[in-house]
């Protein structure tokens, strides 16, 4: 990654300061990470994620047409939508199913169009051709970081579905530009630290998500301040600790697909 963003903190710096993690990890470690391509066999691409305790089941679907909105506006190309859902039995609680409240929670509806604009932006449309992609994300354990986890392992269910295409000669030029990943970043105890689990992420005074592409390029950052309003320098602190841990999650990706 190629960015200068977040350049010239001295990460180390904050070793000294460092509380032991509730896991016992280093404040710039990474949860240990699984990934289990073609999980569900009758998807057009699928993975099994697994980041620390949190883990998703991400699939891709290949649809030949494309939605109404863009036939009637005659808008070229094709589309990629996202839907994100957690099972009952992911959290401690037993978390009702959406569709029989009814509706879809905001937090629902904010996270599958972050999904869905976080891997639109690395694809060319118009290369796609006529037809729509599902990437489906349903969470079946959270343990803190189910958006982020949900982003990389649905553009890897993509990568495989295009692999797909391209293999069957549907598809002459691969769409994707680059590849993406996401992880989430936050200050702890005054501390900055990469990849926040669930007990992290509710007692952190400044919790954050960060989605970037393998050229160093900044896609989304949503950061929160929980307590009190937090400093350029923690955010730089953040950006860095991000940028380090998806450059690690993207050296994964290419070992999956070399």
């Amino acid at each position: 990654m190629n960015s200068n963003l977040g350049e010239g903190i001295d990460l180390s710096a904050l070793i000294n300061n460092n509380k032991k993690r509730i896991d016992g990890r280093k404040f710039d470690e990474l949860r240990k990470i699984n990934i289990i391509p073609n999980f569900i066999p009758s998807a057009a691409g699928s993975v099994l994620i697994e980041i620390g305790n949190t883990r998703v089941i991400c699939t891709a679907c290949i649809d030949d047409s494309v939605p109404g909105w863009m036939r009637y506006q005659n808008v070229p190309g094709g589309w990629i939508t996202s839907e994100y859902s957690m099972l009952p039995g992911s959290t401690i609680d037993r978390k009702k199913r959406e569709s029989s409240v009814g509706k879809i929670s905001g937090r629902t509806m904010e996270i599958q169009r972050l999904i869905g604009r976080s891997i639109r932006s690395v694809v060319d449309l118009e290369k796609l051709g006529r037809r729509q992609i599902y990437l489906d994300c349903d969470v079946i354990q959270a343990d803190g970081g189910t958006r982020t986890a949900s982003i990389t392992g649905a553009f890897i269910s993509l990568k495989y579905a295009i692999q797909k295409l391209i293999d069957n000669k549907i598809l002459k030029e691969n769409p994707i530009k680059e590849d993406i990943a996401a992880i989430s970043s936050g200050i702890c105890n005054g501390v900055a630290i990469l990849d926040l689990c669930y007990l992290e992420d509710s007692s952190a005074e400044v919790d954050a998500n960060f989605v970037m592409t393998s050229s160093g390029k900044i896609i989304e950052i949503q950061s929160t301040a929980e307590a009190e309003p937090f400093c350029e320098e923690s955010l730089q602190q953040m950006i860095s600790l991000s940028k380090k841990g998806i450059n690690e999650i993207l050296l994964m990706q290419k070992e999956l697909f070399s």
